[in-house]
């Protein structure tokens, strides 16, 4: 098959899976993410965060995640809300509102991959979201899916920034988008003044260590640090402040992906509610939920640490 025949059916596989966006880049060496990448380590923006030192080098060559590569697929998965939370809760990050993105997308994955062994013949290839040594906002940038915002996050100029980003790379030969290149943002610092914390600074340039989403799920910390107390603006799980102002996401839409629908206690558990929650019920109600991963203790902290700031 040419790569005009593959590339048709990987978009036609992606759209079928339920994916918003299929960008497809070549699989090279990303030689100045790395040094970005290599100076924001070295600054000690990633704070405790030290698994993201681990495996620089296949954080920047496919080829070193699957020989041979010779394409970087990038899909995009809708997840914005049809309902938002009670205005009086404790503040949960939309992406958490459903079941855990890493099972859904990891899911929709390797099933594009059998779809694509199927039509195509024995092909190697690994899909990735999230948890694994991909810059994928660099991949979606490459392959014309939008640019890198303010915030550090990927915008779309059709649906915002409240979406995953995947990856799969393979040795396939396909045809290959243009790079995005333009800069929407323009003069805008919407991001930059509503940061609660001042973690967005210039030039795109995040502090890892002063994000609410860091404190509130990446630290393990027994407590969050005092200096922090007063800004965290009732946010108990992550933080959606600066996708939240930001003039694209006028164009987010609400998901069709069914496994993303809101859990009725994210939405309307009260911060009592919360408190009162024993472990049996969190690992029955949480099993399935990306909150899962900063376990009920940690939870707790944070609920405590927000309640001091009323």
């Amino acid at each position: 098959m040419t790569a005009e025949k593959n590339t048709r059916l990987v978009r036609a596989a992606v759209k079928d899976l339920g994916f918003s966006y299929c960008g497809i880049a070549k699989a090279e060496k990303l030689d100045d993410d790395a040094r970005r990448l290599e100076n924001w380590l070295s600054a000690g923006l990633h704070g405790k965060m030290q698994y993201m030192e681990n495996y620089f080098d296949l954080r920047v060559d496919p080829a070193l995640l699957v020989p041979g590569a010779k394409s970087v697929i990038t899909v995009l998965l809708n997840y914005f809300p049809k309902e938002l939370q009670n205005d009086d809760a404790p503040k949960v990050s939309k992406y958490a509102y459903g079941q855990d993105y890493h099972e859904v997308i990891r899911g929709k994955l390797n099933e594009l991959l059998f779809r694509l062994r199927a039509g195509i013949g024995e092909i190697q290839g690994r899909g990735f979201v999230d948890s694994a040594p991909v810059l994928e906002r660099s991949w979606a940038q490459r392959s014309g899916v939008g640019w890198i915002g303010k915030n550090g996050n990927l915008i779309t100029r059709k649906s915002g920034s409240f979406f995953f980003i995947a990856t799969l790379i393979t040795d396939l030969d396909l045809e290959y988008d243009d790079p995005f290149t333009q800069d929407y943002c323009g003069t805008c610092t919407k991001c930059i003044d509503a940061c609660p914390t001042d973690a967005i600074g210039e030039n795109r340039v995040i502090n890892g260590s002063q994000c609410i989403s860091y404190y509130t799920i990446e630290l393990k910390d027994a407590l969050i640090p005092e200096n922090m107390k007063g800004s965290f603006d009732n946010w108990m799980f992550g933080c959606d402040t600066c996708q939240d102002v930001c003039p694209w996401n006028r164009f987010s839409s609400s998901t069709p992906e069914l496994a993303f629908s809101p859990i009725p206690e994210v939405l309307n558990f009260s911060t009592k509610e919360w408190e009162e929650l024993t472990e049996e019920s969190f690992k029955k109600i949480f099993s399935h939920s990306p909150i899962k991963r900063t376990k009920l203790s940690g939870l707790q902290r944070n609920l405590h640490f927000i309640k001091e700031e009323f």
